[in-house]
């Protein structure tokens, strides 16, 4: 008898153990796509700036100043957005993870 519950909660423990990762894996993923989703956002907002005229990483005349901009903003947004950036990743992260308990 005390080997049946012995395999018991073992299988109890791995079942546990199974299910736990996917959700720990899950929420990676949900914070990967939500500071993704937040670098994307600051480089377009940045984007918008050059664009009226601020030029405040030059002029772009060129394409080859343009696409060495582009990629400047881009590597700007992502480093501000590994910093904290503007706090929306947790929220989005947040709501992803409420929505996805939900179903």
């Amino acid at each position: 008898m005390p080997n049946a519950i012995n395999t018991t909660l073992s299988g109890i423990t791995e079942l546990t153990s199974m299910t736990a990762a996917p959700s720990d894996k899950d929420a990676k993923k949900q914070m990967g796509a939500a500071h993704d989703f937040e670098a994307l956002l600051i480089g377009q907002m940045l984007r918008s700036m050059r664009e009226e005229g601020s030029s405040w990483l030059g002029t772009g005349d060129d394409d080859a100043g343009a696409t060495a901009l582009a990629y400047g903003e881009e590597e700007l947004a992502k480093a501000l957005t590994k910093g904290g950036g503007l706090g929306l990743s947790k929220i989005i992260a947040e709501g992803l993870a409420a929505r996805s308990s939900q179903t």
